[in-house]
């Protein structure tokens, strides 16, 4: 049962790296770095706070690397990342996590531990991982969405009407 939890955690991160990178394609580097008001995030921020959750969770308490986040930094940065930088760093902190999650025992995945304050299980945050992903690359595309006034095509060719069986 666990290798099936972590197929599809694994499946889900994969999935939400391409929708960000389709976002970052339709940005200018200015747009990146744009925040809609002072109350919210520019896209670049989302990315590099991904990147510090991402790491800080699977990659240092599940992975056992040592846990270097400074948070404070992610959401005060007002540039100094190109798109394709940014894009690279996301893409290597997921492939890290990917291998943090493939190569946890199901002991680890069972172990307690504490997490940036909360005490959870190795899937508590594989769990955590994925739906904190999610919800960002929500926030990213739409975001993308309001600045372009298009879709982004995420589900492009897919019947999304389709029933049950």
């Amino acid at each position: 049962m666990t290798e099936e939890i972590k197929t599809q955690i694994i499946f889900r991160l994969e999935e939400n790296t391409p929708r960000i990178e389709k976002c970052l394609v339709e940005l200018s580097e200015a747009e990146v770095w744009q925040r809609p008001n002072p109350a919210l995030n520019s896209i670049g921020n989302l990315i590099l706070h991904l990147c510090g959750n991402i790491t800080q969770y699977a990659v240092s308490s599940l992975g056992s690397a040592p846990d270097t986040r400074d948070r404070d930094a992610e959401f005060a940065a007002t540039g100094g990342f190109s798109k394709a930088e940014l894009l690279e760093k996301l893409r290597q902190t997921v492939a890290n996590a990917v291998d943090s999650i493939r190569n946890a025992d199901a002991s680890e995945l069972m172990r307690m531990r504490l997490v940036q304050g909360f005490e959870m299980s190795g899937i508590g945050i594989m769990v955590h991982v994925c739906e904190h992903y999610s919800y960002h690359t929500g926030q990213i595309a739409f975001w993308t969405k309001m600045l372009k006034n298009k879709d982004l095509g995420f589900y492009a060719g897919l019947d999304l009407n389709v029933k049950n069986q």
